[in-house]
């Protein structure tokens, strides 16, 4: 490691469950009018995926007591649990990610940075078909939250960028958009991929890139981006969430090159159209950051801290920090 390490914590996925966020159990299966569909939801929350989605609110606590000086914390999307499908439009997680923020902010200060997950800004519910993308969770997120979509800072020979992958990725958001609102995402697709344009411009040939992108549905658009693809070989790493456990990276890696599903609702044909596209996440050096519970299945929560050599003579070095779940907390 060279003379100048530089401290980098990384978390995804928090999904904090503020008061009102907690009140709404069963909020899947209830925007599921299929009885067979409604009750494979159930059984896939309750064995795999989570079956609590609001007991695990004291693991961003725990990852405050632990880190106390960083010096630069990274949350990769995902503040809160989104249980009305259309991001902070909705007073419930707007109130769970105000809460999330207020608890970073006050540990971290501006050495805080966050970028866009796809609960933000909303997506339809798994089978349901319910919510989507909303031009107002846009508003809220950089107006009530102060939170940026698209940031760019400058570490030595390293620059480290964060995009909102759903913007990124809006074709396969288009069919959960709103029509009044078509617009004004493509406008904002437009201009967000003019400012990654520009930041990627910016890379010198002796400088190095640390891509933080939520879903890493959104890497193959990125790649469409001739500064992106240019400078491809620049990127050391990718850290992405969304995916909550490294289980469900090895498993996406394996099911590269699958058709497009369309007979059971958009969000599995948002997925499987990712996946059709997945083998060109390699080009991007993928790491997962999951969620800080991991899933049901596994339990395989925690976070990432990064040790940076600003001269770039040095290969970023990561250490992953497990998140044991607390019998009669997590159950």
């Amino acid at each position: 490691m060279g003379t100048n390490p530089f401290q980098l914590l990384i978390l995804s996925d928090i999904h904090y469950a503020g008061n009102k966020e907690c009140l709404r159990r069963d909020h899947e299966a209830r925007a599921i009018e299929n009885p067979a569909l409604r009750l494979l939801a159930r059984l896939y929350r309750h064995w795999f995926w989570l079956r609590d989605p609001f007991a695990h609110n004291h693991l961003l606590e725990e990852v405050i007591s632990r880190e106390r000086h960083p010096a630069m914390v990274v949350v990769n999307g995902d503040l809160s649990c989104d249980t009305a499908f259309v991001g902070h439009s909705d007073e419930a997680s707007f109130e769970s990610a105000s809460d999330c923020l207020k608890r970073l902010r006050t540990a971290y200060g501006e050495k805080l940075w966050v970028t866009y997950g796809d609960h933000e800004l909303g997506k339809a519910s798994l089978f349901g078909a319910r919510g989507g993308l909303r031009c107002a969770s846009w508003d809220r997120c950089e107006q009530g939250l102060n939170i940026a979509p698209f940031w760019h800072r400058r570490l030595g020979a390293y620059h480290c960028i964060g995009v909102a992958s759903s913007v990124v990725a809006l074709r396969l958001f288009l069919p959960e958009i709103l029509e009044s609102e078509r617009a004004r995402w493509l406008s904002l697709r437009d201009e967000h991929v003019e400012r990654i344009r520009a930041a990627f411009d910016n890379v010198q040939p002796q400088e190095r890139v640390l891509l933080f992108c939520h879903d890493p549905s959104a890497l193959p658009f990125l790649l469409e981006i001739p500064s992106v693809a240019g400078r491809i070989s620049q990127v050391e790493h990718t850290v992405v969430g969304h995916l909550h456990s490294q289980f469900i990276l090895r498993l996406s890696r394996k099911l590269a090159g699958l058709p497009p599903i369309h007979f059971l609702g958009n969000s599995v044909r948002r997925m499987s159209s990712a996946l059709r596209n997945a083998r060109l996440w390699e080009h991007f050096r993928v790491l997962l950051c999951p969620s800080l519970a991991g899933i049901e299945r596994f339990k395989d929560g925690g976070y990432w801290r990064a040790t940076l050599d600003l001269t770039g003579n040095v290969p970023v070095v990561f250490h992953f920090h497990p998140l044991p779940w607390r019998r009669g907390i997590d159950n």
